[in-house]
């Protein structure tokens, strides 16, 4: 016959005062564990309320169509052409990326581009931090997009005074992208016979 390598166990028979007195044993511990349990209506609920109220409410980007942009339109007023979102300098909150130009019946207005963060207080409107493409500079934006970041544009110039505004002769690839506080701009000159312009 074979030995056993485990102790021999028969002498912990269970009676029923064992069975009463392991009950009382455990229902002390469950009841001293609930009594040294934070308040679950006070600590514990507040910081999960928090954090949920702070996590369904992400920043708003910009409306572009509550700014004041410096154009000098007249009475045709401006057009917001493009606008897109997106967080340019990593603080977790959105900016906007707005394309405005003058409202015209024909032709290709010059076109600027500005860069919008929220509005100092409840309900303000929305402040210009930047402008990327001043109207002066006589282009209009064709390709526009905000990725990772970075803001990307195909710039459509003139090459002289002489070039119908309708059929822009010259066309320019950019990005600006924030570094060290300010948007710093890097291009790729495009030969238009390549593009079909």
């Amino acid at each position: 016959m074979q030995t056993s390598a485990l102790p021999d166990l028969a002498h912990n028979d269970t009676t029923p005062l064992h069975w009463v007195a392991t009950a009382t044993a455990m229902a002390a511990v469950v009841a001293a564990a609930g009594l040294l349990q934070p308040d679950s209506s006070a600590s514990a609920s507040t910081p999960h309320r928090a954090a949920a109220s702070h996590a369904a409410a992400p920043a708003a980007a910009p409306d572009p169509a509550r700014a004041a942009f410096p154009l000098d339109c007249g009475q045709a007023g401006y057009t917001v052409a493009k606008q897109v979102p997106g967080d340019l300098d990593g603080d977790e909150r959105p900016e906007t990326v707005a394309v405005v130009h003058c409202a015209a019946g024909s032709g290709t207005p010059p076109s600027g581009v500005y860069v919008l963060t929220p509005g100092k207080g409840n309900g303000a409107a929305p402040r210009i931090v930047a402008t990327l493409v001043d109207p002066v500079q006589k282009m209009s934006v064709g390709d526009f997009a905000v990725r990772d970041g970075v803001v990307a544009a195909t710039l459509l110039g003139y090459s002289s005074p002489e070039v119908p505004s309708c059929c822009p002769d010259e066309q320019e690839k950019v990005t600006w992208q924030w570094q060290n506080g300010a948007f710093v701009r890097s291009s790729q000159s495009t030969d238009p016979a390549d593009t079909g312009i």
